[in-house]
């Protein structure tokens, strides 16, 4: 399988099959394809794998694309401005994500859901207590609102960070959630009661725009029935 990604920050993500390979995403995320793709349908992995993808953000749904002969083309596309990010995942390698970062992925890579254990971090990290995880072995594409920012983190090290800013991190970062100090802080910084606390070792990618952000700022814009 090869690819390329194309754009700044509406970027599309063309994937040429060879015959027998396989690329899957949710349903209805597939913008246009050529040659002999083969489509199947289904839960991918079962009922119980398909509500766990579905609590994560993804659609209950899978679709895999499968070229039968010949090499085929399937492109795909984000459903907001921003960044493709490509991780070629060895195998049992895994990757923590922010809801609905899932676009597309080999057909070898697994995508599930993961649950915060911490009531504080499930509570007042900005994503709830389900997060998703992809793990190789293959090439996953994950689609981020706005642009990406990427950090290592030494063992020890700390980021205190807004948690819509999270786009993704590896499990070997510890998250956790600490209370903003302060009264005038709390009631007029606008950054509310709770902040991210990533500490290291391990790489994370934080997010210029999270959705929420964007919905809220243009909220403001749409008419109101009276």
């Amino acid at each position: 399988m090869r690819y390329e990604v194309h754009g700044t920050f509406l970027q599309t993500v063309d994937i040429y099959l060879s015959q027998g390979e396989a690329v899957f995403t949710e349903s209805g995320g597939m913008a246009w394809m050529k040659g002999d793709i083969e489509m199947k349908t289904n839960t991918k992995g079962g009922l119980m794998a398909g509500l766990g993808r579905k609590l994560a953000g993804e659609s209950l749904f899978m679709t895999t694309y499968t070229c039968r002969k010949g090499e085929g083309l399937v492109v795909f596309t984000p459903e907001a401005p921003g960044k493709v990010l490509d991780f070629n995942l060895e195998a049992g390698r895994s990757l923590i994500c922010q809801k609905d970062a899932f676009m597309c992925a080999q057909d070898s890579v697994k995508l599930e859901m993961h649950f915060r254990k911490k009531l504080g971090a499930g509570l007042f990290g900005g994503e709830g207590f389900i997060l998703q995880r992809v793990t190789g072995p293959g090439v996953v594409f994950l689609e981020i609102p706005g642009e990406v920012r990427e950090y290592t983190l030494a063992p020890g090290e700390m980021m205190k960070v807004d948690p819509g800013h999270i786009a993704l991190f590896e499990p070997t970062v510890k998250y956790d959630i600490t209370r903003v100090k302060g009264v005038a802080n709390v009631l007029f910084s606008g950054e509310g009661l709770f902040l991210a606390k990533l500490t290291g070792p391990g790489r994370v990618w934080l997010q210029s725009l999270p959705l929420s952000n964007l919905a809220h700022k243009l909220a403001r814009y749409l008419p109101t029935s009276k």
